[in-house]
């Protein structure tokens, strides 16, 4: 289904309210992951943002900075990346997938000291020779269990030969279920709203899943 520019516009701000929402209600000694999974004909991209509470930050930097000299270095960035991507589990329609790293930003340490540090990881998982018709992707997060908020969202498809159908989510947002249908030709034209109404939902069911804590 195509986007316009103001479905795509209404998802964005939709996006950005649901991130703004999660960041302020998350309590100090949190650890909120966000994950946000996209689902193309041959590929699945994930983006992961990791955002310890000012109560945590010691803590996440010293397990970030093995060193201790106050920088993190592009070894310690990579072995946060690894241990990250090692916690997640991908299934399609039953069977194990691997997910490589593409990139990642990480913010000072000052930063998280503020808690206003986010870890963005961007990973992705080829699918080759993927068969038209009805598939299911499981996806769990179980990286850094104790004190974690977890959210979990798929995004609208780019392109027109993918249709998500369902999305399941534990009460936790730990694992999330993707029920999708892949054709060899792009679906007939969706209507202008339904990309952004789509979006909004799966927001909404996010927040609404979420333990009801006070900030």
């Amino acid at each position: 289904m195509r986007v316009g520019k103001s479905c795509g516009f209404a998802i964005a701000l939709l996006a950005a309210v649901a991130a703004g929402v999660a960041l302020s209600a998350h309590r100090r000694d949190e650890y909120l992951q966000a994950a946000r999974l996209a689902v193309e004909p041959d590929r699945v991209e994930l983006e992961l943002d990791l955002t310890p509470g000012i109560a945590v930050a010691d803590a996440t930097i010293a397990d970030l900075d093995r060193d201790r000299d106050g920088v993190l270095s592009a070894e310690e960035r990579r072995a946060c990346v690894g241990q990250v991507l090692d916690a997640l589990v991908f299934e399609l329609d039953g069977r194990p997938l691997h997910v490589e790293a593409i990139g990642s930003t990480f913010p000072g340490l000052d930063d998280f000291r503020r808690g206003e540090g986010t870890i963005r990881l961007h990973a992705a998982i080829v699918l080759s020779d993927q068969a038209d018709g009805d598939h299911q992707l499981s996806f769990r997060n179980t990286n850094h269990r104790d004190g974690s908020v977890y959210l979990a969202n798929a995004l609208v498809p780019k392109s027109d030969r993918v249709t998500i159908t369902a999305q399941r989510r534990d009460p936790a947002q730990r694992d999330l279920t993707i029920d999708y249908v892949l054709r060899s030709r792009p679906a007939a034209p969706a209507p202008a709203w339904l990309p952004a109404a789509m979006a909004g939902a799966a927001i909404l069911a996010a927040l609404l899943m979420r333990p009801n804590r006070i900030a």
